[in-house]
């Protein structure tokens, strides 16, 4: 990866035929959830399904919301829901705003049909969608009280559909994460590398490790002091990782820096919420 933009085009085999499989499905749905990492809302929805998802009843779930900027979520939420959306703030690991979630899919139910057919439980099919990493098994499995979608902490791994019910006759149909074929914009395809929605294969750690090192100097700069316990006023983002690498021992033989080693605290620090509450995207960069 790197600033003049060699696209990654990367697109497992099983995402072509999990787009195919979400469309032809999406028949079936009465409402769709896309889960959305709230620390990079935009770049984690998935612009390769909107024209499809038009004509449905959209949730934006914002998850991991424990992990971002509380008032820079606010201000997505109020964004998304100017333009229209059902928008909620969710924490899915401690199942935190599902209630709020579900009665989100009961208002915006339309149970007529259920009543003329003289029902009195409605069986409501909602889609659950989100590229990879975003919580979107963590959020069914709090939903379900369960672990019927399987949780690992790595991109791609829920690789085929089931269906799930839930309370309030509530039946969840879990997709496959996917993203879209090429990942073109390096804005877009660092913040996923980011949050772990990529492959490590496919990025260079180093380099992903130092842009965010940059961008936290210039928006968290008080989230890195206080996380490695330094003073980085008047100090450019190569002098901060050097300081960051000697705070933390990421020192090879000969007093030379462990690049590896540095990428990766940073990166997992970041991953982990260690560096404290961080939203990557503002509304006030939108346009």
């Amino acid at each position: 990866m790197n600033e003049n933009g060699a696209n990654i085009n990367w697109y497992p085999g099983h995402m072509a035929k999990t787009k195919k499989q979400i469309i032809d499905d999406l028949k079936l749905i009465d409402i769709v959830i896309e889960v959305l990492d709230s620390r990079c809302p935009i770049s984690t929805q998935n612009k390769d399904l909107e024209q499809a998802l038009k004509a449905k009843k959209i949730i934006y779930a914002f998850n991991k919301s424990d992990l971002a900027d509380e008032e820079e979520t606010a201000k997505w939420i109020e964004y998304y829901k100017k333009q229209g959306n059902s928008c909620i703030k969710i924490q899915a690991n401690e199942s935190k705003g599902l209630k709020d979630l579900i009665n989100t899919i009961l208002n915006l139910y339309d149970n007529s049909k259920d009543l003329a057919q003289g029902k009195t439980l409605a069986n409501i099919k909602v889609m659950i969608i989100g590229i990879p990493n975003v919580g979107k098994s963590t959020l069914i499995n709090s939903l379900s009280n369960s672990n019927k979608a399987g949780v690992q902490n790595k991109p791609g791994f829920t690789k085929q559909k089931q269906w799930i019910k839930i309370a309030n006759g509530i039946n969840l149909l879990d997709e496959p994460g996917m993203l879209w074929p090429k990942l073109e914009n390096e804005y877009v395809k660092r913040n996923l590398a980011y949050i772990n929605a990529i492959p490590e294969n496919v990025i260079d750690n180093e380099e992903i490790a130092y842009y965010l090192l940059d961008f936290l100097c210039k928006n968290y700069k008080s989230n890195l002091e206080e996380r490695y316990n330094i003073e980085i006023e008047n100090l450019n983002t190569l002098q901060v990782k050097n300081l960051i690498a000697t705070n933390r021992g990421c020192i090879l033989r000969g007093g030379v820096i462990d690049e590896v080693k540095v990428a990766n605290t940073i990166i997992n620090d970041f991953r982990n919420g260690k560096l404290g509450k961080i939203t990557l995207e503002k509304v006030e960069d939108i346009g």
